[in-house]
Order: structure tokens, then sequence, then C-alpha cells
């Protein structure tokens, strides 16, 4: 589970990027953050990950206090980002060793990475390429294998579908639907509503920094989400 409590972040300059967020993601569900560029949302992540100080408030994965133990709760997180970065002279296979050592498993055989490689959809003829002749989809599907085999039981991601195909990117959402039914929970930030809400078990709308709405997907039914998106980020404060 992902917990912010008063979540807060105020850079040096004075601009408050997050403010004040309270937010639940439970196991078992797709939580999508909507928002305009600089509204808050990749900053929230980084904050999640331990990458930036906390202003004010608290981050809290499987109950961990990220400000206080940083090393042990990214050991219950997957992160994939909307640039994947590789090691572009490494193979799929290279990349997925190095990377799942880093994060402690060092008992994984090439079949492990195979197997994951295919269920992501990658395809064979890849596996023992070098990956910076990669697609940004191909790219993609590699940073959620090395997610998958982190076996992490949060998962954060930064506008993951930004420039995939529609293939890649329905592939894509299938698998983050397959990760959600084994109970992880999923915190997406993204602009791609109409991928999104095919997904989505919970939307929130972040603006200036802060989360101006929240809905389930059952209070969602019947709503038009992007006139809803537009009207909110027309709306004043």
């Amino acid at each position: 589970m992902l917990e912010t409590i008063n979540l807060t972040k105020r850079y040096e300059d004075g601009q408050l990027a997050v403010d004040h967020l309270n937010l639940k993601v439970e196991p078992g569900e797709i939580f999508c953050m909507f928002g305009a560029n600089g509204a808050g949302k990749t900053t929230t992540i980084n904050l999640l990950l331990g990458f930036l100080p906390i202003t004010e408030g608290t981050a809290l994965v499987e109950g961990i206090d990220i400000a206080k133990e940083p090393l042990k709760s990214k050991d219950f997180l997957s992160f994939v980002s909307e640039n994947v970065t590789l090691y572009g002279n490494f193979t799929a296979f290279q990349n997925l060793d190095y990377f799942c050592k880093l994060a402690g498993k060092r008992n994984l055989a090439k079949a492990d990475f195979a197997r994951v490689l295919k269920s992501v959809g990658l395809q064979e003829d890849a596996f023992n390429q070098r990956t910076k002749n990669y697609s940004k989809g191909m790219r993609q599907k590699l940073g959620l294998a090395i997610a998958l085999l982190k076996d992490a039981p949060n998962i954060l991601l930064d506008e993951p579908t930004s420039g995939l195909d529609p293939k890649s990117g329905q592939e894509f959402l299938d698998l983050l639907v397959h990760m959600r039914d084994q109970g992880k929970s999923i915190f997406m930030s993204t602009h791609d509503i109409f991928r999104a809400k095919l997904i989505a078990d919970r939307v929130g709308f972040m603006k200036r920094g802060k989360l101006v709405m929240l809905k389930t997907r059952a209070e969602l039914e019947g709503e038009d989400l992007t006139a809803l998106y537009i009207q909110y980020m027309d709306e004043r404060d």
C-alpha cells in the first residue's frame, strides 16, 4: 500500500509543488493521477521514491516511513518512467541481469528472463539485441519486465504510455491489469485519459500541487472524463 499524509514539497525558490496531499493506493488498485504539466504529479512520485526531501508531512510504503527508512522502503517499490533508463550496450538479458542483481535478486536464470520478456510482449529476436537500438515501446516493455522481476508490491509509473503505438499501449495496459489482479498497488501519472479510463479503479486530478478531485470507477459511470478534466483545470482556485 502507498499512502501520503499531508505530503508537501516546497522548492528552494518558494514554489509549492505538492500541497498537503492525502492519498491511499490500496493493494489490488490502479490509481491514475491526471494534471497539467507542473501540477505536481512527477514530484509526488519522486517524493514516494525518496528522490526528493519532503518539506512537510509523511510518505509511507507498506507502512514504512520513506524519510526515516529510505533504503528499506525501496525494497517494496518498482518504478517505470516515461523514458526508461537502460544500458544501451547491454542486451535485454544483460539489462535484466544487472537490474535484478542491483535489487538483490541473484538466483534468476536466463530462462526466468525469457519468460518475463515474453509475458510483456517483447519479440524474441530482441532478447539479445543491444537496447540502444530499441524503439520506445520496446524500452517500456523491458522497463516493465524489470519491475515484474523485482516483484515489489507497489508500482509507480510516470507517463508510461506516452509515445506508445495503439498495440503496444494496449499490451502495456493489459499487463497493468494483470499486476493489479495479483494484488499490487499501482500509481500512474498520465495525460492519457483514453487509455487510463479503461483500467483505473480510481482517478484524481491534481492542480498546482493540490488534489482537487478524486473519484472511483463507479462514481465516473456516465461521466465524460475528458470534459470533467477540462472543467477542473479551467476552474479558478
